[in-house]
């Protein structure tokens, strides 16, 4: 191989050293993207939970309080009817 050939390999060399590192630049940017993105998600799901877990905790009463209604109307009825 000739000096001139060697230097034209080095060249080339440095071309894909360079055209690698602004391929990996970018790919290292797109995974920071992706990561971020990542964790908003996780953090959205979490506060979906936890809005999830307070709704449940709410709705609770709303069938005991139904039930207690319920006896309540019998229970008048129950008293119309006896007192005629």
């Amino acid at each position: 191989m000739t000096p001139a050939e060697s230097g034209q390999v080095a060249l080339e060399l440095e071309r894909l050293r360079g055209a690698l590192e602004t391929g990996f630049a970018r790919v290292d940017g797109s995974l920071a993207l992706l990561v971020q993105r990542s964790d908003q998600t996780d953090k959205q799901l979490a506060d979906h939970d936890g809005r999830l877990d307070a709704l449940e905790r709410a709705r609770w009463p709303l069938p005991s309080l139904a039930a207690v209604t319920g006896l309540a109307a019998l229970g008048l009825t129950l008293y119309e009817l006896s007192a005629r």
